[in-house]
């Protein structure tokens, strides 16, 4: 028996919705980082990008735990010196609330050639508006 391994014309990438309504932020990134390498597909294959396409909804009403709201910050350097820059959850989530998901989803995709296309199929909206609905109806 041979080995099966999948090739780009057998990739059939699916769109998922989800509401992070009232969700545990690492629970619900876990979640995403699986529906974006496809691990729950038949055809997972750990060398090709397989994942499905996801659309989160409501960025601005997930939850952390513990004191993680005033504790957690998010921090970036620019590599000049002088160059640290920390933003703490609360104004993080004020200013740019999808970028909190964005940012948990991108820590739990393995670091490889494949993690920016597949971040590339995350959309992440703030509100309870879907714009990709016509993208579900095909």
């Amino acid at each position: 028996m041979k080995t099966y391994s999948p090739t780009p014309k057998d990739i059939k990438r699916e769109w998922h919705l989800i509401d992070a309504k009232d969700e545990i932020l690492g629970r619900l990134s876990t979640k995403i980082a699986g529906l974006l390498m496809g691990k729950g597909k038949a055809s997972f294959s750990r060398h090709m990008d397989v994942g499905d396409y996801v659309v989160v909804i409501n960025a601005e009403r997930i939850m952390v735990t513990g004191r993680k709201a005033s504790q957690k910050e998010y921090i970036t350097h620019s590599g000049y010196p002088g160059g640290f820059k920390a933003k703490k959850y609360k104004m993080m989530m004020e200013q740019h609330p999808e970028r909190i998901i964005e940012h948990a989803v991108a820590g739990m995709l393995p670091i490889n050639r494949l993690r920016d296309p597949r971040m590339l199929r995350l959309k992440v909206v703030a509100g309870d508006k879907n714009p990709y609905e016509k993208e579900f109806k095909k």
